[in-house]
């Protein structure tokens, strides 16, 4: 019971001792974003965290969208947003909101305040405000609006409701103190003019609420017991809590904060994203070289290996940066035993093996996957001409080439041994078709006479083959530049974050499905792109590289 205790994180154990001393008999919470972009892969560790925390304690979860700022919200990051969340695995069952639905009651919730004399209208413009509100070393000053009366407050603030006023001419305020230390709490602005047609509620409203007044609203309304947030509202808590606190209400939530999960060389500002996208540098928001979610489902990760890396970076109150090799290592773990090993030859070279009969085809029984019997078997043709990668064939081969070069064996997967006796060039002296004899006693990788061969290469038999384009991707980041030019601000990309190559691949994969993925023996893990690829032009994302350096640590 000891180890249990000690294991458990700190937000576990805040809420065992709010349930223990009575504060709540339940536990609730929330996923809120804005739907102002597309969610990246820091967003997946809310998004579990606040579900995992819910499911744990026999609670509930809700979705809600904080759209409070009409400037930037489009119901195209709506909808991703909620496709990417249900992806993950996070249930909000009927508890689907939006911030803009309490509309009302956050405008009563601000008249409450002014009745209570703790919000008054100002005058101040947006350069005022700030010059008013002071430093970290000196104190704000205070408004000249401040002391009106409730009445005139009311006015006024109804006089903003209906439109009166012009945008940025009036503000309300919490009045709460300007010689505050935490500068969040010198009379923060509460509500705006602002004339925008908003996603939800058209044109009803010109005036609306800021984050820091609506979010706390949002979650008493909604019954929410923890707000669970990134360590960057940790300074926001106190006004969260007078807000709460002022208005009254029953069993108010609780807001605790948690760390930021970042990743080593990658870009998830929205705003460098756009610009991207806007450039034409990438495809889209989902690009298979980006971690937003949807650039990740699209490259051919899963949700349980992006489980897996929010496990692996655990909950805490320190911000940590992880490697991007730690979420390649959790889709090699989850992949390597649920998908089957099939053969690809990319940047394909005929093999033709001269003294194999050429009206012959058999068909050789392959297991899909050696480390996983319960994958089954499938059957694979063999022929006369095969296709082989074009890396594993050399004129002029290094020492510890143990491939196919002239005058050399090798083994075909699950095949023959073949010898190279000679090779064809094409009209721009590259090598375009390899001749090769074959030994029928060879059947299934294995010589009767006991003699040895030291390379095992893969092939595609070339009557059967399907042709498909493979992508293959590095770093969008130059790693060695880091990820912004210190001179512009700009992005450092890489030229070659993407490469794309001609490949056949078994027949088998003819009939692939966006998202549906496969180990290409040697040469990763790939999955059928989602947006590019069709039954006529088969396109393949490699996921994965087959090797890593990366281990996880040793927790001895």
């Amino acid at each position: 019971m000891e180890n249990e205790s000690t294991s458990r994180n700190f937000i576990e154990r805040e809420i065992d001792k709010d349930l223990a001393e009575g504060v709540y008999d339940t536990v609730h919470t929330r996923f809120p974003p804005e739907p102002n972009g597309y969610l990246h892969i820091g967003h997946a560790k809310a998004i579990l965290l606040n579900y995992g925390i819910a499911k744990q304690y026999g609670g509930k979860f809700n979705m809600r969208f904080d759209d409070t700022n009409p400037t930037k919200e489009r119901i195209e990051f709506v909808e991703s947003i909620k496709e990417d969340i249900k992806w993950l695995g996070a249930d909000w069952e009927d508890r689907l909101f939006f911030a803009s639905d309490y509309f009302d009651q956050m405008y009563e919730a601000a008249v409450t305040l002014i009745k209570k004399g703790l919000a008054y209208v100002s005058d101040l413009s947006a350069e005022q405000l700030r010059e008013y509100r002071g430093t970290l070393t000196e104190p704000g000053k205070e408004d000249p609006s401040r002391n009106r009366s409730i009445e005139e407050n009311l006015a006024l603030f109804e006089d903003m409701k209906n439109g009166t006023f012009a945008d940025g001419e009036k503000v309300l305020r919490a009045k709460i103190d300007m010689n505050a230390g935490n500068i969040n709490m010198r009379d923060p602005v509460i509500y705006r003019v602002a004339r925008m047609t908003h996603h939800n509620t058209g044109d009803a409203w010109c005036i609306y609420p800021m984050y820091d007044f609506a979010h706390p609203v949002e979650d008493a309304i909604e019954g929410i017991t923890h707000s669970l947030c990134s360590i960057e509202f940790e300074d926001h808590r106190p006004l969260y809590e007078w807000v709460v606190k002022s208005l009254e209400y029953p069993n108010p939530p609780r807001q605790i904060e948690f760390a930021k999960m970042y990743l080593n060389n990658v870009v998830t500002g929205k705003r460098y994203i756009k610009k991207l996208v806007e450039d034409g540098i990438v495809d889209g928001w989902d690009d298979p070289r980006l971690v937003s979610i949807s650039g990740l489902r699209r490259r051919g990760y899963t949700p349980e290996s992006i489980q897996r890396f929010v496990e692996l970076c655990g909950i805490s109150k320190a911000n940590s940066t992880a490697d991007m090799a730690m979420l390649e290592y959790c889709i090699r773990e989850d992949l390597k035993l649920k998908k089957a090993r099939v053969m690809a030859a990319i940047d394909p070279v005929k093999v033709v093996i001269d003294n194999y009969p050429s009206d012959q085809t058999e068909y050789l029984e392959i297991e899909n996957n050696l480390e996983n019997p319960q994958l089954g078997m499938r059957k694979v043709p063999f022929g006369r001409e095969i296709y082989i990668d074009g890396a594993d064939f050399m004129e002029e081969p290094p020492k510890k080439y143990f491939r196919l070069f002239p005058g050399n064996e090798v083994r075909l997967m699950q095949a023959y041994f073949i010898k190279c006796t000679s090779y064809e060039k094409d009209a721009d002296g590259k090598v375009s078709v390899i001749h090769c004899t074959y030994d029928p006693a060879s059947k299934g990788g294995n010589s009767p006479d006991g003699r040895k061969v030291k390379g095992t290469i893969h092939w595609v038999e070339a009557a059967h083959a399907v042709e498909a384009q493979v992508r293959l991707f590095e770093n969008l980041i130059d790693e060695e530049k880091g990820v912004y030019n210190k001179e512009d601000g700009s992005l450092n990309l890489n030229p070659n974050s993407l490469v794309t190559k001609k490949c056949y691949v078994e027949q088998s994969l003819a009939n692939a499905k966006p998202y549906d993925s496969f180990q290409f023996v040697r040469n990763g893990f790939f999955c059928v792109d989602a947006k590019d690829s069709s039954k006529e032009r088969l396109v393949f994302n490699r996921i994965v590289s087959l090797k890593s350096s990366f281990k996880l640590p040793d927790k001895s």
